[in-house]
């Protein structure tokens, strides 16, 4: 874990949900190679091909990017995929209770955080997969608002779920403190519009929270 930095006063929680909620690297690369495996469908490739065209639009992304990364969402909007049929594709392959289950640890972690904290996620699925995802988890009531690919029609390191999640959550970008597991996509756009960061490695990191939480306010 490491803390970016921290608001005087925190209100509110974003968590990415994908490899922050939870730590399971297969589903994790299902998710990117269903959606690549899909795509070469579409143009005629075998996965191998697809796979390969993906990664070199990926380092030409981030070269004219300054070096930030994209998300893939991103990346097949440059082959003519729109985010309405990245959602459809991803509402069609995802299934998160074959790969994921129940969470007491997490549960118990969102529900000490939910007594101080409005918490929330924004995520690059649609909100029907991460309602799939949270209920395989046990956790989908602790997280109240939602914010996913559909909500907006755009994916994340664009800013505008985390404006909707502020919007959502009657609470000023200062006072929200978004975490997640990659830097460019789920840190830099908050922290561009004011929000504070803290970039986790997984949900182990996630259980840690509120001690790590109390400790800073302690300090202050």
């Amino acid at each position: 874990m490491k803390i970016i930095k921290l608001p005087s006063e925190i209100r509110a929680l974003i968590f990415d949900m994908d490899l922050t909620l939870y730590t399971n690297p297969e589903y994790g690369q299902y998710q990117i190679d269903s959606l690549i495996e899909r795509l070469g469908i579409v143009r005629g490739l075998s996965f191998d091909e697809m796979n390969k065209e993906v990664e070199d639009a990926r380092k030409a992304w981030e070269l004219s990017h300054g070096g930030k990364k994209p998300s893939l969402s991103n990346i097949f909007l440059t082959y003519g995929i729109s985010m309405e049929e990245n959602v459809r594709w991803r509402k069609e392959i995802y299934e998160p209770e074959k790969f994921i289950t129940d969470d007491p640890r997490l549960r118990e972690t969102l529900k000490e955080l939910s007594g101080t904290y409005i918490l929330g996620v924004v995520t690059n699925n649609p909100v029907l997969v991460a309602r799939k995802t949270l209920a395989a988890l046990g956790v989908q009531d602790l997280l109240p608002i939602l914010v996913g690919m559909d909500t907006c029609m755009v994916a994340k390191p664009d800013d505008k779920p985390f404006r909707k999640f502020a919007e959502l959550s009657a609470c000023s970008p200062e006072t929200c403190v978004s975490i997640g597991d990659r830097y460019d996509i789920d840190l830099v756009p908050p922290m561009e519009m004011g929000m504070e960061a803290i970039l986790v490695d997984g949900v182990e990191d996630v259980y840690e929270l509120p001690g790590v939480l109390n400790q800073v306010k302690d300090n202050k």
